[in-house]
């Protein structure tokens, strides 16, 4: 106990009891601010910015009062902080590699909290970026679609050093989608054509002029060309039947509820249409028997 108390009353004691008292309060002051946002903040997004930003805050003033209260020290242990500094950074390096990550996250437009992204084969929405690990709310696996599966998967910030980030929702949150119907060779195609392309209109027509909009801005920031976001139809046809291909863009969030929209109103469609259309099928013309 007395060699305790002696290290208390030394210069070193004093720093580290300085250096943790600092800390509880930096911490303290943290958590009442981040108490208070939600009633200033009412916006669910720019309540997670500013606590994200008040921990900034405070890892940034805690670093900055331990150098400041180790100031003297710092100097005579230069040699031995650099030597082990090298041993860490090399021990430590996927986390320094998420560390730098997180940074890089913070001050890039890889994604943001929200987006939804595909990384190392997870796809999923971005609900929290921490310091070392990025934690998304699981879409698909065993679960057909882009609905939730239940499933929160945490992945190192150091991916996005390692392999492509794919943003599903970064500056354009819209995606083409498309819907294949088969029809028998003998139907009429103009009548299929024009009825499939009034459906894509009715159901995502309205849609397609604001994704114009977001496209534009596309155009403007980045060289690509300006492509056909209208809805349109394509087709095709081999000895089986008539292929009708039916693109357009959706709400990256809305993929599998648009297409139930359209087949719904594809098959009333054909069910209305008196036999101009009708749904083909593999089928199988036998050109001779074996004699019996």
């Amino acid at each position: 106990m007395t060699e305790i108390l002696e290290f208390l009353k030394s210069n070193l004691g004093k720093s580290i009891i300085s250096l943790l008292i600092a800390i509880i309060i930096i911490a303290f002051i943290s958590l009442i601010i981040k108490r208070v946002i939600p009633r200033h903040i009412p916006d669910a997004s720019s309540r997670y910015r500013a606590r994200k930003f008040v921990n900034i805050i405070g890892y940034i003033a805690a670093v900055t009062v331990a150098l400041v209260v180790f100031s003297n020290q710092l100097s005579a242990l230069s040699v031995v902080l650099g030597v082990a500094g090298a041993g860490v950074a090399f021990a430590f390096q996927e986390v320094i590699a998420s560390f730098a990550g997180y940074l890089v996250l913070h001050t890039s437009n890889f994604f943001k909290v929200g987006d939804r992204v595909l990384l190392g084969g997870i796809k999923g929405d971005v609900i929290d970026v921490g310091l070392l690990r990025t934690s998304l709310m699981e879409t698909g696996d065993w679960i057909n679609g882009d609905r939730y599966n239940g499933r929160i998967t945490k992945v190192a910030n150091s991916f996005i050093f390692k392999a492509p980030v794919h943003n599903y929702s970064g500056d354009f949150p819209f995606l083409w989608d498309e819907i294949r119907i088969p029809i028998k060779t003998n139907c009429d195609y103009d009548y299929a054509n024009e009825k499939f392309l009034e459906i894509l209109m009715e159901v995502q027509g309205e849609f397609s002029s604001e994704a114009k909009k977001h496209w534009h801005k596309m155009t403007e920031k980045y060289m690509v060309e300006d492509a056909r976001v209208d809805p349109f139809v394509l087709m095709k046809f081999d000895e089986n039947w008539i292929d009708f291909t039916l693109r357009y863009v959706v709400d990256y969030k809305m993929r599998g509820t648009t297409k139930d929209k359209i087949y719904k109103k594809v098959l009333q469609a054909i069910n209305n249409s008196e036999g101009r259309l009708e749904v083909a099928s593999a089928a199988f013309e036998i050109t001779a028997f074996p004699k019996q």
